[in-house]
């Protein structure tokens, strides 16, 4: 099967985009970690299959076609199937307006709801909608919900307390001690998470550089480290309000991450916005058996 493709990436966060525009193509999880395979495949850290939201196969992505005109059929690099992508948004939404498929603002469906995009200048900003602590009470109670390990250069370390929250995908922040490397961590296995999310938990760590600014790495789930998670910056901002007893306050946060940089926007309401580049840096076909 011969598969048209464009690779793009929002700050370093790669994928592979497969149009099907007819939805015509049923994309296995296998093919789908193929074309995110780095030796073998094209290489990304997900792939999104471009479809019409009438034609996609959950009734509840189905149920917004009334306001959304394309669905954006996720997969992780290892094909598993997942609810969205912050940063893979602003890439898709980039392809939609290449192609003349969308303006300036439109809604995009995705298996975590409605995302409403709109373009700024050189950036891509998605309404990522509302988020939710996974366990208030305990986090407010203790300033902690959950207990991450990771490596920390060859040695594993005492445990790290973590906020665990919901954007549409599960997420835990670490506030970094000021002894500890953000630098210096392993990622290159999964951090352990105690309580085990019950469908895991993209780990995101954190460290202040100042007012309104923070850095951060990341551990996707399915994935494997990243050079930016857009949801998992929104996560750490919100993270670091929280800490800050501003949680519920509106403010806007620039997140430092290996690709580049992001600019989160904390709304009324605990929604929450997410601002950056993207960019598409080649077209081109491919055979899928």
């Amino acid at each position: 099967m011969t598969l048209r493709f464009t690779k793009g990436h929002g700050t370093e966060n790669d994928f592979v985009l497969v149009p099907d525009l007819s939805a015509e193509l049923e994309l296995t999880s296998e093919q789908a970690a193929l074309l995110a395979n780095r030796h073998a495949g094209i290489g990304g850290d997900g792939v999104i299959r471009i479809v019409p939201t009438a034609a996609a196969a959950e009734e509840s992505v189905r149920a917004l076609a009334g306001e959304a005109e394309w669905f954006m059929d996720y997969r992780n690099a290892d094909g598993s199937l997942a609810q969205m992508c912050g940063n893979g948004t602003r890439v898709l939404a980039t392809w939609l307006r290449r192609e003349g498929l969308v303006g300036d603002e439109f809604a995009l469906a995705t298996r975590a709801g409605l995302k409403r995009i709109r373009f700024e200048g050189d950036h891509v900003v998605t309404h990522m909608g509302t988020w939710r602590f996974v366990d208030e009470a305990t986090a407010h109670a203790d300033g902690f919900d959950a207990l991450v390990h990771v490596q920390e250069a060859e040695a594993v370390t005492e445990p790290y307390s973590a906020l665990s929250l919901d954007l549409g995908n599960p997420h835990t922040v670490v506030a970094l001690p000021e002894t500890v490397s953000l630098n210096g961590l392993r990622l290159l296995t999964p951090p352990v998470v105690n309580p085990t999310p019950p469908e895991g938990s993209n780990v995101e760590f954190v460290r202040v550089l100042g007012p309104g600014h923070i850095s951060m790495r990341v551990h996707e789930r399915g994935v494997g480290e990243t050079r930016s998670c857009g949801t998992g910056v929104c996560a750490a901002a919100i993270g670091m309000a929280f800490w800050s007893g501003d949680v519920d306050a509106p403010g806007r946060v620039r997140v430092e991450v290996p690709g580049g940089t992001l600019q989160v926007r904390l709304l009324p309401g605990r929604e929450v916005e997410l601002a950056g580049p993207a960019e598409l840096v080649a077209d081109g076909t491919t055979t899928l058996v």
